[in-house]
């Protein structure tokens, strides 16, 4: 019989996990590892690095937490400056031959190709993945834990409620941890209204840690102007067809790529709209472009992993170009070879072509006749 104010023994499963991932970072103690974030990170991937950092840390193990692309999501950086989390951007020439492992956090290696792809040239292996998105390849980390909770923060929350690090709320940085946790569980289950019993367990136990003067800073930011312009751009863009509404916004720089899936969460508001899909080829520093697109959806019957899937395929190594959760999605095509290019003309006639080639999958998977597209 359980008694009156202790904590139940988590399920068989979850001592299982919880042991295993002890004994793996209990072997590999001493060492140094590299965290890799996807790129463009969001709030749950950083508050869940940012965790397994304090993890890392508590059982000898040093950890960088890395990422492509930008921060630049108003709340994303408010996260990061105000709890003083230590996020280093990934270079070409990153020295990798100081890690002796790698850690995979909310993604499993499709959405930081280009970190994956230098693990790879540099012999790091991938020790771990964590993850809440629909399984996109079967791993040979030597821990893998990917469960349809509502955000990975939840995973970690529930690792550390059962014990892997004990939080003091008398100390600021664990105050900080839970702090960030919440953000990321909050944001990744659209301020729960796509939480489930497992997410609203783990909000309950940071509760009792986080600063909620802090989150409400956090998550008080306004949106940049350029945000605005982007949104209004998707809006005046969008093609509406059997609930789905479409939007191509052109060319976007990398630090204005966290305002895609705001556009998409922004369409998706508009009557008689189920499911928002918004797209726009990013510029890298370096000549670097890459389609990037978001999906967002309230239709239950709609699964984002199947659907992105379905509608753009996969690469040829095998690799989707798009994936998801519950209610949300993205997807990331390279541009490679048409990378590039100074001339306007040049740069209308790309976009043009991806556009085009994009709308159509997706009116193809939907089975909508394009000769009837309305704006």
């Amino acid at each position: 019989m359980a008694h009156s104010g202790r904590k139940s023994d988590p399920p068989a499963e979850d001592r299982q996990r919880l042991q295993r991932l002890q004994e793996i970072l209990a072997a590999h103690k001493g060492q140094r590892h590299l965290v890799v974030l996807q790129d463009f990170p969001d709030p749950d991937a950083i508050s869940a690095a940012y965790a397994h950092q304090f993890i890392s840390q508590d059982h000898g193990i040093e950890a960088d937490i890395v990422y492509c692309g930008s921060i630049s999501h108003q709340q994303n950086l408010a996260l990061v400056n105000l709890l003083g989390i230590k996020l280093h951007p990934f270079l070409p020439d990153t020295d990798l031959r100081g890690y002796a492992g790698a850690v995979y956090v909310d993604h499993q290696g499709t959405t930081a190709r280009e970190i994956a792809k230098a693990l790879e040239r540099a012999e790091v292996p991938v020790l771990i993945v964590m993850d809440h998105h629909e399984e996109q390849y079967s791993s040979e980390a030597e821990f893998v834990d990917i469960r349809p909770v509502g955000a990975t923060a939840t995973m970690y929350a529930q690792y550390l409620e059962q014990g892997i690090l004990q939080l003091d709320p008398n100390r600021e940085e664990h105050a900080n941890l839970a702090t960030a946790l919440m953000h990321g569980l909050i944001s990744d289950t659209n301020s729960f209204l796509r939480a489930g019993a497992e997410d609203f367990g783990a909000a309950a136990f940071l509760s009792r840690y986080r600063d909620a003067e802090a989150l409400e800073r956090i998550m008080g930011q306004n949106k940049s102007k350029k945000t605005m312009e982007i949104i209004k751009k998707a809006l005046e863009n969008r093609i509406i067809a059997e609930g789905f509404s479409l939007a191509g916004i052109g060319y976007l720089r990398s630090e204005d790529r966290d305002a895609v899936p705001q556009a998409a969460d922004f369409l998706l508001t508009e009557e008689n709209v189920h499911t928002a899909i918004v797209f726009g080829i990013i510029q890298g520093p370096e000549q670097q472009e890459f389609v990037a697109g978001s999906l967002r959806t309230s239709k239950l019957a709609l699964d984002p992993d199947d659907f992105l899937k379905g509608a753009l395929g996969r690469e040829a190594s095998g690799t989707a170009y798009g994936g998801g959760k519950h209610s949300a999605g993205g997807f990331q095509i390279p541009v490679d070879f048409l990378a590039g290019g100074q001339s306007e003309e040049f740069r209308e006639l790309k976009w043009q072509t991806f556009e085009a080639r994009i709308k159509q999958r997706i009116f193809d998977k939907i089975g909508y006749d394009t000769s009837d597209t309305q704006e």
